[in-house]
């Protein structure tokens, strides 16, 4: 590892830039405030993509500041930024808007990865600093450091495990949401003791660590909460299931946050501490929105195994009634009010430019076409606005589940284009169902429902949908953007 400079090399480096530590501080509180701002426009959809650039901004000048005012070698730091920038580059032109749950929760993963390295580097640092023979290596660090015993270990020991804990974690929820190993809930017998155990074992790890000073029984400690908290993180995503993913993307981004602040604290940057807070606290923030929205807590979605085998509800009569295109094509042509709920069928679909084009042409017959938005809908937060706002949807016709949920009696026509357990009236009316008392988008009550899905099977939680069994709801069967297309094309031939 680089070596730090020496105090006559810091000051005629300061003195060639032009820095000082006020000026760096100064960098620090500027680019702090980019950060704010950033997230605060992230919370819109027609300001989220200058947040994400005022956010850049903020990190460009945390970046600048740090590498001018330290002094390192830049030979791997470029390395690392042209190796790393060309996997993005690439990443972000192949991805597909399907695929980017997966992408977020590899980003997660790696931003844990991140620090759970930078926290095992400073741990290696500290056992390889120079001290004179006999001399004491703790005490040489910390004096150097200008920092507390307890809390350089605590410190480390938090960033590795929460760290350890985000990567497993986020790579095992990026194979389930892209179909590699099954979405269902993995749920066993003695697994809440054996989390438990495991858990206790990786917060017992940091006695030794902070009691012992014999390195090799510290480096021990440390090794064992690598592996205890990589583990902790599998065996916390296994019993979730695939209802609960939205939630357990963003509690993960809020770990990689926290494992963000914890690494500031390890090495003294400031301006990391304030990122990885802002981001622990606003994910922190919206998983308990996403509970919220789908009337559970933060315990049940980690630990109740949601869409598991025996969490079906109560079994279901009737059957679907389908209806064919050109028949809908007739009730749609006569409607003057119709409300799309789209799910994440729509986005396997990418059919998100062909329902835009439907929407305009309901509106051109004289119809009011509104988006119905679920807060838990498709597989991240905010997946269904992101995939309308690339068609150019006005946010304006974007309207929440409350606010629709209000006039949806006197809607002519719920077009329902995949989603499943966000307009189940199970959830109502079901007491035995998982998803009872859970807030949906109300469909059933709308003069007509039409649903597009691709088969009769269950959806991706697992679970039945009784909305499609209702006597004014018909199925169309199909590929979601074909048949949305077939629908905007009859418009067209009127």
């Amino acid at each position: 590892m680089t070596s730090l400079p020496s105090n006559d090399a810091l000051a005629v480096m300061q003195g060639i830039c032009g820095l000082s530590i006020k000026w760096i501080d100064f960098a620090y509180i500027v680019a702090s405030i980019f950060f704010i701002f950033g997230i605060k426009m992230l919370g819109k959809v027609h300001t989220a993509r200058r947040g994400n650039m005022v956010s850049s901004i903020g990190m460009l000048i945390a970046v600048l500041a740090t590498a001018l005012y330290v002094g390192i070698d830049y030979t791997w730091i470029l390395a690392g930024i042209v190796v790393g920038s060309a996997i993005g580059v690439i990443a972000a032109k192949r991805v597909a808007m399907t695929a980017m749950p997966e992408m977020v929760a590899l980003f997660n993963g790696f931003g844990g990865l991140a620090s759970l390295l930078v926290g095992w580097a400073e741990y290696e640092r500290i056992m390889h600093f120079p001290v004179a023979e006999g001399g004491d290596r703790w005490a040489a660090y910390l004096a150097h450091a200008q920092t507390e015993y307890y809390f350089i270990n605590i410190v480390t020991w938090l960033t590795i495990w929460i760290g350890g804990i985000t990567f497993t974690g986020s790579m095992l929820a990026y194979l389930k949401l892209a179909g590699k190993v099954s979405g269902s809930p993995v749920v066993f017998k003695g697994q809440k003791i054996i989390n438990a155990l495991v858990a206790g074992a990786m917060i017992l790890a940091i006695v030794p660590q902070c009691l012992i000073v014999d390195p090799s029984a510290s480096y021990f400690a440390v090794v064992a909460t690598i592996v205890l908290s990589l583990a902790i993180g599998i065996l916390g995503v296994l019993p979730i299931g695939g209802g609960d993913m939205p939630v357990i993307i963003s509690l993960l981004n809020s770990f990689s946050g926290l494992a963000a602040a914890a690494a500031g604290f390890v090495i003294g940057n400031t301006v990391l501490i304030v990122a990885g807070c802002l981001v622990g606290s606003s994910g922190f923030i919206l998983t308990l929105i996403m509970c919220k929205a789908m009337n559970r807590n933060l315990y049940n979605v980690l630990f109740s195994g949601f869409g598991a085998a025996d969490q079906t509800g109560a079994k279901v009569e009737g059957e679907m009634k389908g209806i064919s295109v050109e028949d809908a094509y007739y009730v749609l042509e006569a409607a003057r009010s119709v409300v799309i709920i789209p799910g994440y069928g729509m986005a396997v679909a990418q059919a998100q430019h062909a329902v835009k084009e439907l929407a305009t042409r309901l509106e051109e017959n004289g119809a009011e076409v509104r988006y119905a938005i679920h807060p838990v809908a498709g597989r991240m937060p905010g997946h269904m606005n992101v995939l309308l706002a690339e068609a150019n949807v006005p946010y304006e016709q974007l309207v929440p589940m409350d606010e629709i949920n209000a006039s949806m009696e006197t809607v002519d026509v719920a077009l329902v284009i995949g989603a499943n357990d966000v307009v189940n009236p199970a959830a109502v009316n079901d007491p035995t169902s998982p998803i009872y008392g859970m807030p949906i988008i109300d469909a059933y009550k709308a003069r007509s429902v039409f649903a597009i899905k691709r088969g009769k099977g269950a959806g991706f939680s697992g679970l039945v949908n009784t909305l499609y069994f209702l006597e004014k709801t018909r199925m169309i069967y199909g590929d979601a953007k074909a048949v949305v297309g077939e629908l905007a094309a009859a418009f067209k031939e009127e």
